[in-house]
């Protein structure tokens, strides 16, 4: 489209330049073009992506959305002036989130908003948002840009995007055929992911950007604070995608904000508790170095960060041998975490 015509000084000097909202779009469409997928469609209107649903071989299709954001993790990233990563939590977010009853995705949407648009920053979080694209299989399809002057400081922004996948509606992850004596099976996370950052912010002193964030840590291996901090969701989609295939799959979660109590219950049907035993969980340094640093208890840690667990899903003990096996095959770092046993509490940690 030319857009030599369209500019408004006046609107320039409110603070908003659309010609700069222009180029980041030109900047940014060697990342959207990585992720095309057979559903997309060539040159449709301008005001919606349109994709075309692979229905064959389905009896019912059920598309499945899910929405999020990253939270305060973009706190880190303005911090570091490291925008090229983030994108992928936002699609992790939402990917991992409707992998969880099956659906595979089909197509991405971000939405950014900014204190001011400055093309190249806009254009490497694109980048990150199709990556993660990339990784889950997904087309971007459309997006937006918003800019703010005087909601937010023109250094600062605002990430977030909605997915949208399909499953068959006989093929539903819905935990009713999950019973005791079947396994938990943890896949193990990057990192913090994108939760919990309200807390690291207080622990790590990050709001005044304390220097000790960008010194070599011995606890985490000689990296820093920061750098581990920005570390992006592990995005599942591709691995699990793969077990469904192949393994009786009764349930799956994903585990975000509230941690093991909040997000392994929700795949656990009443009169079944997940038994989760505490020293099978790998915890990552980044965890330890969180509950010595900000003297926070055991039963919190594990109520607010996923401990070094991205997912747990829950298959039939006869199956765990072979699900870890694709797991791993699939690159994952798969392993027994625990049991599901009859009870009303839904999860224990022993």
């Amino acid at each position: 489209m030319d857009h030599k015509n369209s500019k408004s000084e006046a609107y320039a000097a409110a603070g908003v330049d659309i010609t700069a909202g222009y180029k980041a779009v030109e900047l940014m469409k060697k990342h959207v073009a990585r992720t095309r997928n057979a559903g997309c469609l060539d040159d449709v209107g301008g005001f919606g992506g349109c994709f075309g649903l692979p229905v064959a071989g389905m009896e019912e299709p059920v598309l499945v959305s899910g929405t999020d954001g990253c939270g305060t993790k973009v706190k880190m990233a303005i911090l570091m002036d490291k925008h090229d990563t983030i994108g992928i939590d936002a699609v992790a977010m939402c990917v991992n989130d409707i992998i969880c009853v099956g659906a595979k995705p089909l197509f991405f949407l971000d939405y950014i908003a900014c204190g001011k648009n400055i093309p190249e920053k806009i254009a490497a979080i694109v980048a990150g948002v199709a990556e993660g694209c990339v990784q889950s299989g997904a087309a971007l399809i459309g997006g937006e840009t918003a800019e703010h002057p005087g909601m937010m400081p023109v250094e600062e922004y605002d990430l977030a995007g909605f997915a949208v996948g399909i499953v068959d509606k006989k093929k539903i992850l819905d935990n009713t055929r999950m019973a005791a004596g079947d396994v938990v099976i943890a896949l193990a996370s990057s990192g913090i992911h994108s939760n919990g950052f309200s807390l690291c912010r207080k622990v790590f002193n990050i709001d005044n950007n304390d220097p000790k964030l960008y010194v070599p840590c011995e606890a985490l291996d000689g990296a820093t604070v920061a750098e581990t901090l920005l570390t992006p969701t592990r995005i599942y989609v591709k691995s699990v995608l793969a077990l469904l295939e192949q393994v009786d799959v009764k349930g799956i979660s994903h585990i975000t904000g509230g941690g093991f109590y909040e997000n392994i219950p929700r795949s656990v049907p009443n009169g079944l508790c997940a038994r989760i035993e505490r020293s099978a969980v790998k915890v990552l340094p980044i965890f330890d170095l969180i509950a010595k640093e900000g003297n926070v208890s055991e039963r919190d840690m594990f109520n607010t960060y996923n401990m070094g667990v991205g997912m747990s899903i829950v298959v039939p003990a006869a199956e765990a041998e072979k699900a870890i096996e694709i797991l791993k095959a699939h690159g994952e770092d798969a392993y027994l975490i625990g049991t599901i046993v009859e009870g009303d509490e839904k999860i224990e940690i022993i």
